[in-house]
């Protein structure tokens, strides 16, 4: 096959153009991501129970749904969160477990509960994780808010139809009602209550179909149409006849408006009042071409509009996606041309260039087979391509070099081309193998960091099986041609490089080897202690851990959340002072941007809503910012959030302020601690305790749970006796529901805006909780009997959410840490260590369990350490295989612990915590040194078959190796060195992965190059060294320059 493609006059170079062109074409079909999709793992079941507390709602639905869903295989874990008139479950299923099949089964025991209550409404079951939010769109304008939610629906119904587009909900707006609401003095005059009111006015608003007349000629179909759809339409419906033929409508004893449900729902951008488009794209779509279509339609909309109405792109995500996809090309590029740039040191420029080209045939080839494989151009396979960039020149180096020396010793040009590349072949292809079991068991660390960070060896096993290919059938072919030029007098610069390498090999290099070897176990001490002082420095809290780097993003959020029952006003005096806060931070930043512009672009207040408290009421609101660009300006995120927190100081009544970042990429909060038990009050006493304790720390900041008191309560119960006036409790208790709750008398379509009609007391009937002692309930023969004589009232409050886990009540402790002055890891091991213990002895019956960036890391740590472990033993079994030895794979081995020395190094010099990216970089690296070590142990056994003693061919072998180590080694640094010292804030989630790569690569090829001779000729000393003598064809290894 090597001699066929050598030969063949078109045969390689028609495989590289059919590679390039396959992934030319192949490109536009790869969607752009920040991140890997994250293969969606949760089932939520969302049940309203409207009017009831938490613990209503935990008792009548939760309870059940935990019945139901107990025994569903595939189950991890679930999950019911009971609020004030919601339910809300959560099935979390196994990893790898059929998402179709666990949604339908989940789906089937739902369905088959049958004692929910009444009122509660019908479950919707969703798979979570389908879309992937990509922007929003702010619409403001001069006008009335029924009118702005109408556009915005139109609006919603065209975006719908652009490509990509999978899903857009409306923010800023409740339900759309038709609210009637009566005096209580007028539904006494006339003998009504509430509930008999919109029963007439189900009775009286109608629309039926009557069935249809066949005539001669054709089928006439009959409606009766008398259903009310606008204010002036309910007012004239009768509600009150009398036999002398007076009538009394609606609008005589009602007043009827058009509006929305709840006043605190609603959004305002810059200030205008607005209604806010969530767009979201399917997970198999483009981010790019989802968000560049929204904004061509939007430009075109914009002349369409109404007057004064103002259509802005709002929390794009496509931004972050665009400048670190932009930043890591320019990167790739700049370290393309320095890998060139180190070829050309050691080779003619073209033999340089042809060795070269196997990267763009290698990329090109992987990028057909990630369009193939459903993979995405985002932050991890990019990296991945970069690192690649470094490791792919090993095999070319190695073939190249094979293939100059014989053609040095004389053969011809094509006998040159096929016998160097045949020569090399059992040897490349071993390391290839071994390359392919480290990367490969780091495919699958579990956890949700492990499925993003295990996109990486997938890439990098795609890259190097085209490289391979295009080594061994394509390079051969073309070196032919750059063969013609050996002999020729090299330049005057040509041969200064070569002497500088040569006296650096002799004179520096091959003397420390010397000395390395003559004392050999003071460089084996050596070498053990900096790794030992390494491990170490991880163990002891020298360099710290965290799951995941900070990634730098454009938008943010302060979460505001007050007492249960805040009135509106008053949280809009918080929000004031929040706003006003970042006005003077941002005046304080906008000096240091170019052109002196504002560091926030936009700002919108989502009233009603706050994702930290999973609550809804007047009581919460979320501050959105989009700043500029992360690549555009100067100023950290952490550092806008942090002086705005510090600006805005501690507000009264707040119970909990969080200023976060949009979360991006796979890790949770870096607090996140459950507390499970029974009784919720224990719960309570033991958070307050445990939050104690986590605010001693230094940089832990924004602590909050989630078990918070809810709204006061009045709690009826009815009086002995009541039964003789023939109410019963369900009679007032369906009265009491209509009066104060409202009651659905019907729910009109109008255009694609659904309207509840709904029914209630009039508004200063029932502001004040003196009102229900002038309540009264309507008995059966349509007596007024007044409340206090039937019911008694007592006053009592609850919790405004009670969660639930796998049947326990719970309570989570969240928070987040400064890591410029704390870490998380440690915080978490002390106050494992030190508080917990004694926390479950004060409260018997309550245990912790941890999420979040914590679980995350578990998880994904402990699988990261089993599959590189299991990767080891491979490559002990193919080193073994091939050197027929048990003892020489340990020598090999001996490199990949050297790398830990370069790994804690490089992250303590650039100031950098250990992270997952940097263990899966340390991971990668034992890969690659493991090449260079393979290959040198081979050259000190052939030296030895020459008739040296161990020892000197041990030295002497270094030096043999020093020029291809330190090509293979210089252009895996060079090809990551721009990615090493880029100072965009982009950039630095991917640095301590290359940090990793570049400087463990660095410390083991230094170390390699003195550690292998003088451990292998230890072994010597202990008589354990084989001296098998081989075949010169059998040697699977690189030849030397």
């Amino acid at each position: 096959m090597i001699r066929f493609f050598a030969a063949h006059a078109t045969a390689g170079n028609l495989l590289m153009i059919g590679l390039m062109a396959i992934g030319l074409f192949a490109a536009s079909a790869v969607k752009r991501e920040t991140f890997p999709d994250i293969p969606a793992r949760e089932i939520q079941v969302q049940i309203p129970y409207p009017g009831a507390t938490a613990e209503e709602v935990e008792d009548a639905i939760c309870r059940r749904v935990e019945d139901a869903l107990d025994g569903i295989n595939g189950l991890e874990e679930q999950r019911c969160e009971a609020r004030e008139s919601l339910a809300i479950a959560v099935a979390k299923m196994i990893e790898d477990t059929p998402a179709d099949r666990f949604l339908d089964d989940v789906k089937t025991e739902i369905d088959a509960i049958d004692s929910f209550p009444d009122d509660a409404e019908r479950p919707v079951v969703k798979e979570l994780g389908r879309t992937d939010f990509v922007a929003s769109v702010a619409i403001s304008g001069p006008m009335a808010p029924p009118d702005l939610k109408a556009y915005a629906e139109a609006l919603k119904d065209r975006i719908m139809r652009l490509p990509g587009v999978a899903q857009v909900s409306i923010t800023g707006f409740s339900e759309h009602q038709i609210r009637i609401e009566v005096p209580a003095t007028t539904l006494r005059q006339h003998g009504l209550s509430v509930e008999d009111l919109a029963n007439v006015i189900a009775r009286q608003s109608v629309t039926v179909p009557a069935g249809s007349i066949e005539t001669r000629d054709s089928t006439v179909l009959i409606r009766f149409d008398d259903e009310r759809r606008t204010p002036l339409q309910f007012a004239d419906l009768v509600v009150v006849g009398a036999d002398s033929g007076a009538e009394i409508r609606l609008g005589d004893i009602a007043t009827i408006t058009d509006r929305f449900e709840l006043d605190e729902s609603k959004y305002l951008y810059n200030g205008a009042r607005a209604a806010l488009l969530v767009v979201e794209k399917g997970k198999g779509d483009d981010t790019l071409d989802v968000v560049d279509e929204l904004r061509a339609f939007l430009a075109d909309e914009g002349h369409r509009a109404p007057p004064g109405v103002v259509l802005e792109v709002t929390h794009d995500i496509s931004s972050i996606v665009r400048d670190r996809l932009n930043m890591l090309l320019r990167n790739g590029g700049q370290g393309l041309v320095l890998v060139f740039l180190c070829m050309w040191l050691f080779f003619n420029l073209r033999f340089s260039f042809w060795v070269a080209m196997g990267l763009p045939v290698s990329f090109l080839g992987t990028i057909a087979m990630m369009a193939m494989l459903g993979y995405s151009f985002d932050m991890i396979t990019l990296v991945a391509l970069l690192i690649a960039v470094g490791l792919l020149m090993d095999d070319a180096i190695v073939l190249s070099e094979n293939i100059a020396a014989h053609r040095g010793r004389g053969a011809g040009v094509l006998e040159a081309s096929v016998n160097g590349a045949r020569e090399v072949a059992p040897g490349v292809i071993s390391s290839f193998l071994t390359t392919i079991c480290i990367f490969g068991g780091l495919a699958f660390i579990s956890g949700n960091l492990g499925k993003i960070m295990g996109v990486l060896p997938v890439i990098l096993i795609a890259t190097l099986s085209v490289s391979l290919v295009e080594a061994f059938l394509i390079l051969p072919h073309h070196l032919k041609g750059a063969l013609e030029d050996f002999g020729h007098k090299p330049s005057s610069v040509r041969q200064r490089i070569e002497h500088g390498i040569d006296w650096v090999r002799e004179n520096l290099v091959g003397r420390v080897v010397d000395r390395a070897v003559q004392f050999r176990y003071l460089t084996l001490g050596v070498c053990v202690g900096l790794i030992i002082l390494s491990v170490a420095a991880i163990a002891g809290g020298a360099l710290k851990f965290r799951p995941f780097p900070s990634v730098e993003g454009d938008t943010a959020q302060a979460r505001i959340l007050l007492p249960q029952g805040t009135p509106l006003e008053h949280t809009q005096q918080v929000i004031d002072k929040v706003i006003a806060a970042l006005h003077r931070v941002d005046a304080e930043f906008a000096p240091r941007q170019p052109g002196g512009q504002s560091v926030i672009k936009a700002v919108g207040i989502e009233y009603g809503n706050n994702s930290e408290a999973s609550e809804t009421g007047a009581h919460v609101a979320t501050v959105h910012l989009d700043l500029l660009s992360a690549e555009v300006r100067h100023a950290r995120m952490d550092d806008v959030l942090n002086r705005w927190r510090e600006e805005t100081g501690v507000l009264p009544d707040v119970i909990s302020l969080v200023f976060a970042k949009r979360q991006l990429g796979p890790a949770g909060r870096a607090i996140d601690i459950r507390l499970l038990g029974d009784d919720l009050d224990t719960l309570k006493a033991a958070s307050r305790d445990l939050q104690d304790w986590l605010r001693s720390y230094k940089g832990v900041r924004d602590l909050t749970d989630d078990l918070r008191p809810g709204k006061p309560e009045l709690s009826i119960h009815l009086r002995d006796g009541a039964t003789a006036l023939g109410l019963t409790a369900g009679d007032i208790a369906s009265q009491l529901r209509s009066a104060f709750q409202g009651r659905k008398a019907d729910e009109i379509q109008v255009g694609s805006e659904s309207y509840e009609i709904d029914v209630r007391l009039a508004a200063f009937d029932r502001d004040t909780v003196s009102d229900l002692d002038y309540f009264t309930v309507t008995a059966p023969d349509g007596t007024q009997v007044p409340l206090d004589s039937v019911a008694v009232v007592d006053s009592d409050r609850g919790y405004a959410r009670i969660q639930r886990i796998d049947g326990w009540r719970a309570v989570t402790i969240r928070g987040d840490v400064d890591t410029a002055v704390a870490n998380t890891d440690l915080i978490i091991r002390d106050t494992r260590a030190r508080f917990l213990p004694g926390l479950m002895q004060r409260y018997p019956g309550v245990r912790p369990d941890f999420e979040g960036e914590t679980k995350e890391m578990g998880k994904s740590f402990a699988s990261l350490g089993r599959n590189f472990i299991l990767g080891l033993l491979g490559v002990f079994l193919i080193l073994s295989f091939q050197f027929r030895s048990y003892v020489e794979p340990v020598v090999v081995m001996t490199a990949i612990p050297l790398g830990l020395i370069g790994v804690v190094g490089g992250h303590l010099a650039l100031g950098l915590d250990l992270s997952m990216p940097s263990m899966v970089g340390m991971a990668s690296l034992a890969g690659v040194v493991v090449n260079d070590s393979i290959l040198l142990v081979r050259f000190i056994k052939l030296e030895a078959r020459e008739g040296l003693t161990i020892a000197q061919a041990a030295c002497q072998a270094s030096r043999r190796r020093f020029r291809a180590i330190l090509l293979t080694s210089l252009t895996t640094v060079a090809g990551l060195l721009p990615l090493l010292t880029e100072t965009s804030l982009q950039a630095q989630v991917v640095i301590p992965l290359v940090t990793s790569l570049a400087f463990g690569l660095f410390a083991a090829t230094v170390l390699l190059l003195f550690l292998v001779p003088a451990f292998y000729t230890i072994l010597d000393d202990l008589g354990v060294a084989a001296h098998g003598v081989e075949r010169p064809g059998t040697v699977p290894g690189k030849q030397a320059a």
